[in-house]
């Protein structure tokens, strides 16, 4: 790693109209080990970014002539590959639709920070960030890096819990990709799936469900039975090696649910999941999952007449369900959709145990995220399997018990 990138890696630069805003940021981002630099117009940060490759950029949402609107478009112009944290004390709605703008631009965008800015919230947005290489380690042009990977076998999986809220028992994992580069390190999806290409993208779906399936089978004869979600694209759908695929893995799982997600864009798309793809699906036994739903713009007719077993709230919700009483209704109401469509409603990105009471009261019925358990390597998962659940240790320290609603 030279010199450059070293330093790139430490430094975020500060897009903010206030100076007493920006020197509170600095000094929170020098005790969390970063280094940054304010600018105060938007063309002193596109200069910034385009002579310094840093690793992240803060900005406001309102400033000066131009707003963070414009500011995203020219981030994407000029091709940063960092992280983008935006600052708001504008309503939650103008934020939102700001953070779907950066994830369409191809910008990796994390949760805004309502002003004033808090240490603790600063510090959890930067963890979850999990920075495993450093942004420039890859570039677009060395694609033959990842045909490599492939027949070195640097691809592998880690496992995200998922946690029943009635019982607290470990209920499923979500299988996450990495790759084990031999220079950078572990990378995670962020950091190389934007520089497949087609035949890759199905190259690394196939070697996914092939991993997870042999994962799942040697769980399984280890007597932990648990459901089995895996992450495919609108195109891995419509693909009949994939059905072929995990159909014939599923026969060593016995009644262990096999989870197809689909971001809910892509479900809602051209009646892709309405069409004969996704029947084959279910009555091949296999599960499909609505992910990230509450971002897209849903048909609700439509949702009805999909042969789907889940939905996944975005962690964008759940993570403000307790301060947001707007976040809290939309929870509420997916639950309640949920429920009267017979269907698992998930909540993602579950970070304060507290809210856990809340999401049961609502109607969700699984839960998981970084407060109940990191992604973790296929050997680590038999251990949590016979451990005490984090939501058993949650409510025994409460006074609660699982199941129980205030």
């Amino acid at each position: 790693m030279n010199d450059l990138t070293m330093q790139a890696s430490r430094l975020a630069v500060v897009l903010e109209e206030d100076p007493d805003a920006a020197a509170t940021l600095s000094l929170q981002l020098r005790t969390l080990g970063m280094e940054s630099r304010y600018c105060r117009q938007g063309q002193h940060l596109i200069g910034e970014v385009v002579a310094r490759r840093p690793h992240l950029v803060i900005m406001a949402l309102e400033f000066g002539q131009h707003d963070g609107f414009s500011m995203l478009r020219r981030l994407a112009e000029c091709g940063y590959r960092g992280r983008v944290l935006l600052l708001s004390g504008v309503e939650r709605k103008i934020v939102r639709i700001a953070e779907r703008l950066g994830q369409a631009l191809g910008l990796s965008m994390l949760l805004s920070l309502d002003k004033p800015m808090r240490l603790a919230e600063l510090r959890q947005r930067l963890e979850d960030d999990a920075p495993d290489d450093e942004p420039d380690a890859l570039h677009p042009c060395r694609l033959e890096e990842l045909d490599r990977a492939f027949a070195r076998q640097e691809i592998t999986l880690h496992y995200q819990p998922q946690f029943e809220l009635s019982t607290g028992r470990l209920s499923g994992v979500e299988a996450l990709v990495r790759w084990a580069h031999p220079v950078a390190g572990l990378l995670v999806p962020g950091r190389f799936l934007p520089l497949l290409t087609p035949d890759q993208n199905r190259h690394l779906t196939r070697r996914v469900l092939q991993l997870a399936l042999e994962d799942a089978h040697r769980w399984r004869q280890a007597g932990l039975s648990l459901s089995l979600s895996v992450n495919v694209t609108a195109d891995d759908l419509m693909c009949p090696e994939l059905l072929s695929l995990v159909s014939e893995g599923r026969r060593t799982l016995g009644e262990s649910p096999v989870v197809l997600e689909i971001t809910e864009t892509a479900a809602m798309e051209d009646e892709l999941l309405g069409s004969e793809v996704a029947a084959r699906l279910h009555l091949s036994g296999l599960e499909v999952s609505v992910d990230d739903f509450g971002v897209g713009f849903s048909s609700l007719a439509r949702l009805q007449l999909l042969p789907i077993s889940e939905l996944k709230v975005d962690r964008s919700f759940v993570s403000r369900l307790l301060e947001d009483s707007q976040d809290a209704a939309i929870v509420e109401a997916v639950a309640l959709l949920g429920r009267r469509l017979g269907i698992r409603v998930v909540a993602e990105g579950i970070e304060d145990l507290a809210c856990l009471p809340t999401l049961e009261r609502f109607g969700c019925t699984h839960a998981q995220g970084f407060g109940l358990g990191r992604p973790m390597p296929a050997a680590d998962i038999l251990a949590l399997a016979g451990a005490q659940s984090p939501i058993r240790a949650s409510s025994a320290a409460s006074g609660a018990s699982p199941g129980s609603t205030p």
